[in-house]
């Protein structure tokens, strides 16, 4: 078997009316508003583009139901973007929600794939 092969996934969450409702893309997002307490600051460290970050932001609340942050608009000392409980809430429930699926695929990679190697031609 090849050295260093190793599981990778991408997971999301989908409600009946949206596809991709919440995902890693809006989690990495949530998480570096929450570092950086700023949109912009969040979308760059990214490498994403303003509007995509936002557009991101509002798909999330608006297909979850819920305000994940609050926005002080800027000006002379800027604007401020902060997670509302809510956010956190979700950035702290979809971060244990990952772990246990990234530990349950390693487990399930460990199972039947990592056991190949003693069955080689």
């Amino acid at each position: 078997m090849k050295e260093g092969l190793r599981p990778r996934f991408k997971l999301w969450l989908s409600t009946r009316d949206a596809e991709g409702a919440f995902g890693d893309g809006k989690w990495r997002l949530l998480d570096a508003i929450d570092r950086k307490g700023s949109l912009r600051a969040a979308a760059t460290e990214l490498r994403m583009s303003y509007r995509k970050a936002w557009g991101d932001l509002k798909k999330a609340e608006r297909s979850l139901d819920v305000s994940l942050v609050e926005r002080r608009r800027g000006g002379i000392s800027g604007g401020e973007t902060k997670l509302t409980e809510t956010g956190r809430m979700w950035l702290a429930a979809y971060s244990d929600f990952r772990s246990d699926v990234e530990d349950a695929i390693s487990s399930a990679f460990t199972a039947h794939i990592e056991s190949l190697e003693g069955r080689k031609k």
